[in-house]
C-alpha cells in the first residue's frame, strides 16, 4: 500500500520533493475554480517531477451533493474544464466529495449528483469521497467506479470497496497541514508526464 496526502494548499517543487523524501507516493489535489485551492498545470508538473502520483478531487461545499443532479451537472462540467486545464489524462478518476455525515435520506440525492457528474466528465472515471455508509451505498447502487473512504463518520468500519482510505486529518508533512491517506488499489491516479 502506498501512502499519500491530500491538502488544500498548492504544492511546489520543494514541498513535493519533501513529501517524496518522507515516503509519500501520491498527493490528492482539487479541480475547483477557487484559485487558492485549485491544482494548476505547473503544480501538476512539480508533483509528477518529484515522483508522486496525483489524485483529483472536486469539492466546493461539504454538502453540495444534496443538490442532486442539478449540482452534479454543474460540478462535473467545472471538474472537466479544470482537468483539461491541468492536463489530466483520460481514463483517470475524478472523485467528488460528500464531505459530511450523510444519512440514508440523502442517498438518492447523492446518487443523482454522482450520475450527473459522471455524465459531464466523458472519458474520465467517476469516484466518490465519503464515509463508510456513502461508499457502501454508492457501490451498491453502481453510482461510482472508484471509492475514497474517510475514517470520519465511518464509526470504525472500513469498506471493501475503498480504493483509497483517509485515516487522519490535521497531520503535518513537508511542513504543510495535510490529511493522510493510503492507496489500496485501482486508485485512478495520474501523472503529468
Amino acid at each position: 500500500m502506498a501512502k499519500g496526502i491530500d491538502c488544500s494548499v498548492e504544492l511546489n517543487a520543494k514541498t513535493a520533493a519533501a513529501l517524496y523524501a518522507e515516503g509519500y507516493r501520491f498527493a490528492a489535489r482539487y479541480l475547483v475554480p477557487k484559485a487558492t485551492k485549485r491544482l494548476t498545470g505547473p503544480e501538476a508538473a512539480s508533483i509528477t517531477a518529484a515522483g508522486l502520483q496525483i489524485v483529483s478531487v472536486f469539492e466546493t461545499l461539504a454538502e453540495r451533493s444534496l443538490g442532486g443532479a442539478a449540482n452534479g451537472s454543474i460540478d462535473g462540467a467545472e471538474a472537466l474544464q479544470q482537468a483539461k486545464l491541468v492536463g489530466q489524462p483520460l481514463g483517470s478518476a475524478i472523485y467528488f466529495a460528500v464531505d459530511y455525515d450523510a444519512q440514508p435520506q440523502h442517498f438518492a440525492a447523492i446518487e443523482a449528483y454522482l450520475r450527473a457528474a459522471a455524465a459531464a466528465i466523458p472519458g474520465y472515471i467517476i469516484g466518490v469521497y465519503g464515509s463508510y455508509a456513502v461508499v457502501e451505498e454508492m457501490a451498491k447502487r453502481g453510482a461510482s467506479k472508484h471509492f475514497w473512504q474517510t475514517y470520519a463518520w465511518s464509526r470504525g468500519l472500513k469498506s471493501n470497496h475503498a480504493n483509497l482510505y483517509q485515516y487522519q486529518n490535521g497531520a503535518t508533512a513537508a511542513g504543510l497541514s495535510v490529511d493522510l491517506d493510503e492507496a489500496i488499489g485501482n486508485v485512478g491516479w495520474w501523472s503529468a508526464k
